[in-house]
């Protein structure tokens, strides 16, 4: 068992985190705005766990500007992404146990 406790990610302890990567790693690419509205979350609360994935490498992103108005999207890096999976694996395997 402690060995799959080891597994567990600690950027993914936090249910906005885990939240963000799961719509990154099913999605090319999502704005902030959509991503607010899927989470539930404010935006400086939001702007703060993309900020810890990122410097992590977990999340790329993209800012761009639509016309006049400033748009800004994100990405799972492929490290995220093998990251997450290890992490959902490790939970997999935890319930399986149970």
């Amino acid at each position: 068992m402690k060995d799959l406790l080891n597994q567990l990610h600690k950027a993914f302890d936090n249910k906005t985190r885990l939240g963000i990567m799961s719509v990154l790693v099913v999605s090319d690419r999502v704005d902030f705005k959509s991503l607010k509205e899927l989470l539930g979350e404010t935006d400086g609360n939001l702007a703060t766990h993309i900020g810890h994935l990122e410097n992590a490498g977990f999340v790329e992103i993209h800012k761009q500007f639509i016309g006049k108005r400033p748009n800004t999207s994100y990405t799972a890096t492929p490290t995220g992404r093998e990251a997450f999976s290890k992490h959902l694996s490790a939970l997999e395997e935890l319930i399986r146990r149970q």
